[in-house]
């Protein structure tokens, strides 16, 4: 893929104080009437909270993820050669998988070759669905293919790129959980992903 590359925070919450007042009593006896105000307590950024069985599915899913980014890299290295049942079988299905086709269908029609590898440098979870007849996770990604070069196969000389949109890029992604054709068993698949800005 030309240029194409491949947590929750933690909030603590501060001590509430109530503060006092002391004024002093013009009178001996007298009680200081003075009214005390708390102080607000400031509220912590909300997280979301996964079930166990939500977070099995993200760890597999986010698992599944790297897999699957990995095989397409690595295919992308040696175009001709790239075996749809390999990357199938890391986790590429759906739209992704039929991208990731025609993009090696077109380095291979223009001679090129990839080297380097893309880095996952953030990879955060936007929602997950178990309850649907596929289970669904949303991950937002950001890659960076700082080292990624695009080569003629002729010579191994860089590809001259036009532009130039940035080696960081954040990628919306949605992963389901369904049978695998070539195995028989259920597995979580990168079926869809689509970048939305630099990161």
């Amino acid at each position: 893929m030309p240029r194409r590359p491949l947590l929750a925070a933690a909030a603590t919450l501060s001590t509430l104080t109530l503060l006092t007042a002391c004024n002093g009593s013009p009178e001996a006896g007298r009680p200081n009437t003075t009214p005390t105000t708390p102080t607000p307590t400031p509220t912590a950024p909300s997280t979301p909270t996964w079930t166990a069985e939500e977070q099995t599915a993200i760890t597999a899913a986010k698992a599944r993820y790297i897999a699957a980014r990995t095989a397409v890299g690595n295919a992308f290295k040696q175009p001709a050669k790239a075996n749809v049942s390999v990357l199938a079988l890391a986790g590429n299905g759906g739209t992704w998988a039929t991208t990731v086709a025609a993009q090696l269908d077109f380095q291979v029609k223009n001679g090129w070759y990839q080297t380097g590898d893309a880095t996952i440098t953030g990879l955060a979870v936007r929602s997950v669905n178990l309850k649907l007849a596929q289970p669904e996770v949303r991950l937002t990604s950001c890659i960076d293919s700082s080292q990624v070069v695009d080569r003629y196969q002729a010579n191994g000389k860089p590809v001259p790129i036009e532009g130039d949109n940035g080696s960081r890029h954040r990628f919306e992604s949605r992963l389901i959980y369904g049978k695998s054709a070539r195995t028989g068993r259920n597995m979580w698949f990168l079926v869809d992903e689509k970048t939305t800005k630099t990161c």
